[in-house]
């Protein structure tokens, strides 16, 4: 069993990992800046953000598995990239596995592109969120050979917005956002938590990105 250390366990994608991480058995510890309002009796909560150094060396030591799922565009003020150095850095002193939370945008309608993000309907309100979970993507692909690291981009509709259903199955792809025949495109958290678990477990996808959907 592996000990995972989740920044933003207390929300939506965060929570759901948690969740399922702790019913498999898995040491699960959350930081978030504020403690949860229904917290877990199977998780330890300690309240601290990535944006601090201190707090990101104490959690890539106690840690096995270091899990980011929080927003790209706005942690404490500063889009997420700008924390990745240090996240990287913890991670590889400490041989921890590094994975991250993406979003839909950056992953390709079709093979080949174009992204999600680009295409004319996409919502201009969400551009800043997709754009700023491109930047860690990318950073992540020039990282030092060394730093084991996973990302996982969910399919179009992901959010406590649309919880969906429960079906304990998914699809992935590599960088193709996964559709339905209809072209419809949509994951609950509980089964989004099932993959990105899943490759806690299996280690499929080092230092890859992966998509997941129904």
């Amino acid at each position: 069993m592996a000990r995972i250390v989740i920044f933003g366990g207390t929300g939506y994608a965060g929570s759901s990992i948690a969740r399922e991480a702790a019913s498999r058995g898995h040491e699960v510890i959350s930081y978030s800046r504020n403690a949860p309002a229904q917290p877990l009796d199977a998780m330890e909560y300690r309240i601290g953000s990535l944006a601090s150094p201190a707090v990101v060396t104490a959690a890539a030591a106690a840690a096995d598995q270091l899990v980011v799922a929080v927003h790209g565009a706005d942690v404490d003020g500063a889009p997420l990239v700008t924390y990745l150095p240090q996240l990287i850095e913890a991670a590889r002193s400490n041989g921890v596995r590094l994975s991250f939370v993406g979003g839909a945008g950056s992953s390709l309608v079709a093979e080949g592109g174009p992204r999600l993000v680009d295409t004319p309907d996409f919502h201009p309100d969400w551009k800043p969120e997709a754009l700023a979970h491109a930047e860690v993507l990318e950073a992540l692909r020039q990282a030092p050979e060394d730093l084991d690291w996973f990302y996982v981009s969910p399919a179009a509709l992901f959010g406590s917005f649309a919880p969906g259903e429960t079906t304990g199955a998914y699809r992935t792809d590599g960088d193709a956002l996964v559709t339905k025949e209809d072209g419809s495109s949509e994951i609950s958290g509980t089964d989004f938590a099932l993959a990105f678990v899943d490759e806690i477990e299996n280690h499929a996808h080092p230092r890859e990105r992966f998509t997941v959907g129904h």
